[in-house]
């Protein structure tokens, strides 16, 4: 096959409006890695963000990605780029530049390849930082346009958070997140002071591979993993545990493959909740597809930045809009 595809792969910096902090640390800014593959006239983007919780770095993943150029010059397609590189945010950024390229070459939208109907706006979470409880209902009121807000928990005064933001927005619906900070000893006081909360969902509240306490205490919130699973291997190991599962595309390594999460999951009887890293609406315009009949959505990382990409999503009070096709797909 003639070689007439290049791949260029580079890592941007945005700022994140003030703080965003959660049980693991803080951080000011969004560093993405972009690939794209260009072919002829035609262009494909796909960006993801390294996440150190899996072992990712920056270098990491630009080499990972780099290492493709001679296969993506070849014609490289998203089927052997699932068996040749394994989940996570190196294989996404390949995988969503080439869903864009194959879109952009048949001058059909991303949807329409993947089998589904003409996309719709969706209402998306927007998630309150780690904080005192005081300042975690100052953030809520603050954001009280969303109905849906999605709070970073840290284990300790988790409580005291929970209540203090139900009192500040009493009519919001609340999901949570406590990124593995919760402990086998108050997993039961703490899933109760959420239920007095009317928290509708948390996340892994407790470790990856120190989860197996959940088979045997009453789910009197659903609880949903996040850490604990990646891609459709995850799935069978957790589905006693949980309730739903958080499919986000820089754990899957990919659209192609959280598609096929999303299907898998929803065979196992689990809900499905979308999620996102902190980056820019090219991050977020193919996990748009998978939000389509998603139960819950997490799409905020570009209302977190101080300045977006142009163009990008539109986002007005919580709901957000399918993307501009010079945007992605």
């Amino acid at each position: 096959m003639k070689e007439r595809r290049n791949l260029e792969v580079c890592v941007e910096r945005w700022p994140i409006r003030g703080q965003f902090t959660i049980s693991r640390g803080s951080k000011r800014e969004a560093v993405v890695v972009v690939a794209t593959i260009r072919d002829g006239a035609f262009e494909g983007r796909g960006e993801c963000v390294p996440y150190a919780r899996y072992g990712e770095s920056v270098e990491g993943v630009m080499q990972a990605i780099e290492a493709y150029a001679p296969a993506v010059a070849k014609g490289l397609g998203r089927t052997e780029l699932q068996i040749l590189l394994p989940p996570g945010a190196a294989r996404n950024a390949l995988d969503c530049a080439l869903w864009d390229l194959e879109a952009k070459i048949a001058g059909r939208s991303a949807a329409e390849l993947a089998g589904l109907a003409p996309l719709h706006a969706v209402e998306t979470a927007l998630t309150i930082s780690l904080g005192s409880p005081d300042e975690m209902a100052a953030r809520a009121r603050e954001a009280s346009r969303y109905s849906l807000l999605k709070l970073k928990l840290g284990g300790e005064a988790d409580e005291e958070r929970l209540a203090a933001v139900r009192q500040a927005v009493p009519h919001a619906r609340l999901i949570a997140d406590a990124n593995e900070a919760w402990r086998r000893p108050n997993i039961e006081r703490l899933l109760a002071a959420a239920r007095d909360a009317g928290v509708e969902l948390i996340e892994q509240p407790l470790p990856s591979g120190g989860d197996d306490t959940l088979e045997h205490v009453a789910h009197v919130v659903p609880i949903c993993a996040d850490e604990a699973v990646h891609d459709r291997t995850s799935l069978p190991a957790i589905a006693r545990r949980y309730d739903a599962v958080n499919i986000k595309l820089d754990k899957t390594g990919g659209l192609t493959e959280a598609l096929a999460t999303a299907h898998e999951a929803r065979g196992l009887g689990l809900k499905i909740m979308v999620g996102c890293m902190v980056a820019t609406s090219l991050a977020m315009a193919p996990a748009l597809l998978l939000a389509q009949a998603a139960d819950w959505i997490d799409l905020d990382g570009p209302v977190l930045l101080k300045r977006d990409r142009v163009p990008g999503l539109a986002y007005a009070s919580g709901t957000v809009t399918p993307p501009p096709a010079t945007l992605w797909g």
